[in-house]
């Protein structure tokens, strides 16, 4: 069994967090969201793992993913999922293989799904259970087996949303091969799985157990946080001098907590620094990053970024990489602000 993880994406609804880095490097309780496939994979029993990244993405991911023995696999142009499983044709030879969606994440792994890949079927498609499937590829199911397929139906035949992992023997790229783009030009994994229904293979639908996220939007990314931030083990490994650290905290090495009070769950990355400061439950700070003299509350501080001297609580907000927020004093009393494309800013 092998693993291929899509991670060619723009991530476009994270836009800015996405104009200069992918979504799946993205730090989500103190780790890039790309670690938690990797490692669902591994823990899974999958070792020979494939990424597919884009032109723009590879330098990013190749980075996120130094210590883990992943092999790269470029997609071009961006032509839908069952294009990038086509480009993985070499990697994926006559193996079966799970194809895992780098940008979601699954509270209780994948080895459910595995599981259900016995003799005689063809692919296991993980499915929950949303509230508005109209958002999704919905599954109509017949027992466990899966009869059709609608690709974000305006009459829900179900509430049973296709979610981000999925289990193939090859046989799916002899359908991706035969393939034709969608309305909107791309090759749908959605049409390659109704292409195996139609052939008469026995496609199977597992649900997912406990939570599952799809990292796609800015309250998403704070939300998949916050579920994480949940499962932490205490530990306090970095420096921590008159500070009060409520519940379960983690200090990575090399941060320093001075003065500072902390509730949990909250994550300090390894070289952050907390001074003179409050940190509210469901936070995280990325290696490097800086609150001194200010309060943040359900947020996410990407690698070295810097809230200073705020007058108000920082709350429900994300900071990429180096980005900034400080106070001013003395006249004039104005802000000043410097954003780029699709930045949201709120002012009381």
């Amino acid at each position: 069994m092998k693993g291929l993880i899509l991670a060619a994406g723009r991530g476009t609804r994270l836009r800015p967090l996405t104009h200069t880095r992918p979504k799946p490097v993205i730090r989500v309780a103190g780790r890039p969201i790309i670690h938690y496939a990797v490692e669902n994979l591994l823990q899974a029993g999958v070792e020979e793992i494939g990424v597919v990244v884009s032109p723009e993405t590879e330098k990013d991911l190749r980075l996120a993913l130094e210590a883990y023995p992943v092999r790269y696999i470029l997609q071009e142009e961006p032509q839908g999922l069952a294009h990038a499983v086509g480009v993985a044709r070499g990697f994926l030879g006559q193996s079966p293989f799970v194809l895992y969606l780098g940008d979601n994440l699954f509270q209780k792994g994948i080895r459910p799904f595995l599981e259900a890949f016995s003799e005689g079927v063809s692919a296991v498609i993980a499915l929950v259970r949303v509230e508005n499937p109209r958002q999704f590829g919905v599954a109509v199911l017949e027992g466990e087996r899966i009869v059709r397929l609608v690709e974000k139906p305006k009459d829900p035949p179900s509430d049973l949303a296709v979610a981000g992992v999925y289990v193939f023997t090859p046989e799916i790229l002899e359908v991706i091969q035969d393939l034709k783009p969608s309305a909107r030009g791309e090759y749908e994994i959605t049409d390659a799985i109704q292409g195996l229904i139609e052939r008469g293979r026995k496609v199977v639908g597992v649900e997912v157990q406990g939570w599952w996220k799809d990292t796609g939007r800015p309250e998403d990314l704070l939300d998949a946080n916050r579920l994480l931030l949940e499962e932490l083990a205490p530990r306090l490994d970095g420096e921590v001098e008159e500070s009060h650290l409520t519940g379960r905290v983690v200090v990575e090495r090399g941060a320093r907590v001075v003065g500072s009070r902390i509730i949990g769950p909250a994550y300090i990355g390894e070289g952050a620094v907390v001074e003179g400061a409050y940190i509210g439950p469901f936070t995280s700070l990325g290696p490097g990053a800086r609150v001194v003299r200010a309060e943040v509350e359900y947020a996410i501080l990407e690698d070295q970024a810097v809230v200073e001297d705020t007058p108000l609580r920082l709350q429900e907000s994300i900071l990429g990489v180096g980005a900034q927020v400080r106070g001013r004093n003395g006249l004039p009393r104005a802000h000043r602000l410097v954003l780029g494309d699709l930045s949201q800013v709120e002012l009381a």
